[in-house]
């Protein structure tokens, strides 16, 4: 794809984290001019500053620690902080985009959210509930937007290895191993290039036709039951 994004603006949230460091490299040798963003809570001044003007393409990549406890056990305060890190940001930064892009009549948005609320994964349901939230959004935005010219999709992974949630001491023992083999049909953690390459396929002119989709990147792990 070398060479299509030139001219393109690209902005990147959590870029020194989770996936933001391989999105944001990889459009840099693909010619974006890359503004890597560190917020938390994107203020109206934040966006301001960031949004203005709208770039080409937003990249949404947020994250925050799963906060695991049995359903019965879930405290308000882990609840609340879970939807304030992943939930609120990402309407506000879409919110933001949406009129400025639909007045310039195209743009993308590209989510990087997790497959987790595609499966579920026990004690873990308040991080499953805000990123299903994420998911819901958007899905219902895409569709929303999709007449103006704006594309709008998630990216839903586990098992990407990544500072966060598969940092490199988790993925060397042999316990998370035998996890891996167990649980995931790859039996494999996959590599941050490629949320990387398919974030950058979704942001790229040969990406047209896809609105308000949740793509599963897991290894088969969302797809399976057992």
């Amino acid at each position: 794809m070398q060479g299509n994004f030139s001219a393109q603006s690209v902005v990147v949230t959590s870029a020194n984290r989770y996936m933001g460091p391989a999105i944001s490299t990889l459009f840099e040798q693909e010619g974006a001019t890359v503004t890597r963003d560190n917020g938390r809570l994107y203020t109206d001044d934040e966006l301001r500053t960031l949004l203005d003007p709208a770039p080409d393409v937003l990249v949404v990549n947020l994250a925050e620690p799963p906060l695991t406890a049995a359903v019965d056990q879930i405290e308000d305060g882990d609840w609340n902080s879970l939807f304030e890190a992943l939930v609120h940001p990402l309407m506000r930064l879409v919110r933001y985009v949406a009129g400025p892009m639909k007045t310039r009549g195209n743009g993308k948005i590209i989510a990087i959210t997790s497959a987790a609320p595609l499966r579920g994964i026990p004690h873990a349901s308040g991080y499953c509930a805000a990123r299903g939230a994420q998911n819901a959004f958007i899905r219902a935005t895409g569709l929303e937007l999709a007449k103006y010219n704006i594309q709008v999709n998630a990216i839903a992974q586990n098992y990407i290895r990544n500072d966060t949630y598969y940092p490199d001491d988790m993925l060397d023992s042999e316990r998370f191993q035998a996890h891996l083999k167990a649980v995931v049909p790859g039996k494999r953690v996959a590599e941050s290039a490629e949320t990387a390459h398919l974030a950058l396929y979704l942001a790229s002119p040969h990406c047209t036709h896809m609105v308000g989709q949740i793509l599963p990147l897991a290894g088969g792990w969302a797809t399976t039951t057992g």
